[in-house]
């Protein structure tokens, strides 16, 4: 046989058996008596693994073990961020235009005001120059006065 035709039997068989119902088990594995504990003995087990520092802080009334105070210093918390850069008032004029020419042509158009060639030829010229501003601006080479090394350019 090859291995295909022992996978094709072994799917025939699993087909074969889909409807059939499981051999019962229980009767050949006893539960084991290790599983068998009341809720009295579960109780006792707890308390038996509970150090007994907790546990006379939870006598106390304090609920919670000392050493938890000790667990803020494991958290990583990370340092504010820089304050966001300043934009020239290049950059400021291109992001309106860049925005504020398709919101003119929305509001204008949801509250129906009245829209001339002019206007409408004005606010795509805005969206395309502020588009246009922000490319030119954006600059592809190292930043100035990085040296000659630009390391790992990826």
């Amino acid at each position: 046989m090859t291995p295909q035709s022992d996978e094709d039997e072994v799917w025939r068989q699993i087909v074969a058996s889909f409807n059939e119902t499981a051999e019962p088990t229980a009767g050949a594995q006893p539960w084991p008596d290790r599983e068998n504990v009341g809720a009295d003995d579960t109780l006792q087990a707890v308390k038996a693994e509970v150090p007994a520092e907790v546990a006379e802080d939870a006598e106390a009334g304090r609920g919670e073990p000392a050493a938890a105070e000790d667990d803020d210093g494991d958290h990583f918390i990370p340092p504010p961020p820089p304050p966001l850069p300043k934009m020239d008032p290049g950059t400021k004029i291109a992001w309106v235009a860049l925005f504020g020419g398709p919101a003119y042509l929305l509001l204008a158009a949801l509250l129906s005001w009245p829209m001339d060639g002019w206007i409408v030829f004005a606010a795509i010229a805005a969206f395309i120059g502020g588009f246009v501003a922000l490319i030119v601006r954006m600059g592809d080479g190292p930043p100035p006065g990085s040296g000659w090394d630009d390391g790992a350019v990826i």
